[in-house]
């Protein structure tokens, strides 16, 4: 929960990320807008023929996400007026290697985020307002303890709608390219570990789901 700007890479790492959340979208047939007029950068209007929804595109790299609670402390800011959460989150904290895209119904977000705001609370702890807000964790399971579980589990209950490939920070596309290329001329044996390794975290599913036939 770092202040990301100070970090050039996490700084760029977030635009991928919410550029990841609206290539998901426009994948999975929505026209996405910026609504004029309306202030908050991480909303959009998404469109899908007779479909119109207000959605927030909410980044992460630690995997929690937060919304800031109103001055009067009676709702949230952002959070109170969309329709749905798009939650990009990278795959690993420490070596991310994929943008993870979950599309979250607002009731249901709203919802955890009450009983997070309600639990720490009533366990006496202070609750910022503005900027920092509550957050709540995507993959780790809810649990009343510790109360920093109570809300979590977004994104275990909501599958990835995808999984995007991330850049290397800061690495221009071009270079990116020509790189891949080379690397392909200067290949390296690949055990069947490494290749089930690659596959599982390419696909998203766990290594013993794999099996490689090798025929001669």
């Amino acid at each position: 929960m770092a202040n990301i700007f100070e970090d050039p890479k996490k700084a760029s790492r977030k635009a991928q990320l919410f550029e990841a959340g609206i290539h998901a979208l426009e994948n999975d047939g929505w026209q996405v807008e910026k609504i004029p007029g309306f202030g908050k950068g991480s909303v959009r209007k998404i469109t899908k023929g007779s479909q119109e929804r207000i959605v927030s595109i909410r980044t992460t790299q630690d995997q929690w996400i937060a919304f800031p609670r109103n001055d009067a402390g009676d709702a949230w800011v952002t959070l109170s007026d969309v329709d749905a959460v798009v939650a990009v989150s990278v795959d690993d904290k420490e070596n991310p290697r994929f943008a993870q895209v979950h599309l979250i119904e607002g009731d249901e977000m709203r919802a955890r985020f009450d009983r997070a705001y309600q639990a720490r609370i009533k366990a006496g702890h202070s609750v910022p307002k503005k900027r920092r807000g509550i957050w709540i964790s995507l993959y780790d399971e809810e649990a009343s303890s510790p109360v920093s579980r109570v809300g979590a589990g977004a994104g275990i209950a909501h599958k990835p709608i995808a999984r995007i490939p991330l850049a290397e920070p800061g690495l221009p596309a071009e270079q990116e390219k020509k790189e891949a290329g080379h690397a392909g001329t200067d290949l390296r044996p690949l055990s069947i570990s490494d290749a089930k390794k690659s596959l599982s975290m390419f696909l998203g599913v766990p290594e013993e789901s794999i099996e490689i036939i090798i025929r001669s």
